[in-house]
């Protein structure tokens, strides 16, 4: 077996400056691309994800960028270009997750959901596709979630928006498909990650009644191997598809 099946590759990872995005890195600097980390604001967590990678032998390169804003994803694009020369694999992960009731969810708070987990995805997909498209093996891998499929109390936007992900993604792998990329979704259920309040509710309710068949929460390397799949070569026939990691929480398609 490869174990370095990504070598030569460049990676892009938002919002990965810890849990799943940090995983998300770490392992695809493992299996030998040069990963570029993504954060907003936190630049210390993003230079120890940079760090970490560094020890284990592997090449990174920190880059803050708010998604959201176009000129910042445009200047992110630019720096990966400047630096690499290439990229080949766009991980988009960032989001923000709180929890509020329907009546109490403001459409600012709605609006700032879409704009990092949708918006977001869209800045930076278009913004690197002129790379990925040179890349001529591109992967584009989204982030999605479990509750996109089942539904959550107190999620309206979470739910809407990782659901328009999902449909974000169909739709890319339709339009990229003649560019040799291939675009589709990972969906992690119950994962056992430390939340931060400014991104996420630190103690989401819908967790302490979800279960699952292998009666466990899950690691966020159990979701980053999938993703180091998808982008390397064993997943060059797979596009347009969500790929659900929860423990058999959720059995559909």
């Amino acid at each position: 077996m490869d174990t370095a099946p990504l070598n030569d590759k460049v990676a892009l990872v938002t919002g990965a400056g810890r849990n799943i995005g940090r995983a998300i890195a770490l392992a695809l600097a493992d299996a030998g691309a040069k990963v570029v980390v993504n954060v907003r604001a936190s630049r210390d967590e993003g230079q120890a994800v940079v760090d970490e990678i560094a020890a284990r032998g592997g090449e990174a390169l920190l880059v803050a960028a708010d998604i959201t804003r176009r000129a910042d994803v445009d200047a992110m694009i630019a720096a990966v270009q400047k630096r690499y020369g290439r990229l080949d694999i766009l991980v988009n992960n960032a989001a923000i997750r709180h929890e509020v009731a329907f009546a109490d969810l403001a459409y600012a708070q709605w609006r700032a959901t879409f704009d990092v987990c949708v918006d977001g995805a869209f800045h930076c997909t278009q913004a690197a596709l002129p790379l990925l498209r040179e890349s001529g093996a591109g992967a584009v891998v989204q982030i999605g979630g479990l509750t996109a499929s089942t539904g959550a109390a107190h999620r309206a936007h979470v739910v809407a928006a990782k659901a328009a992900l999902g449909g974000f993604t169909r739709a890319l792998a339709h339009d990229l498909a003649e560019f040799g990329i291939t675009v589709n979704c990972v969906a992690p259920g119950l994962m056992d990650t430390v939340r931060n309040s400014a991104s996420a509710s630190v103690n989401p309710a819908h967790h302490a009644t979800r279960t699952n068949l292998l009666g466990r929460r899950g690691h966020p390397d159990e979701v980053a191997s999938a993703v180091v799949w998808l982008a390397g070569p064993g997943g060059r026939f797979v596009t347009g598809q969500t790929l659900h990691v929860n423990g058999g929480a959720y059995l559909g398609g």
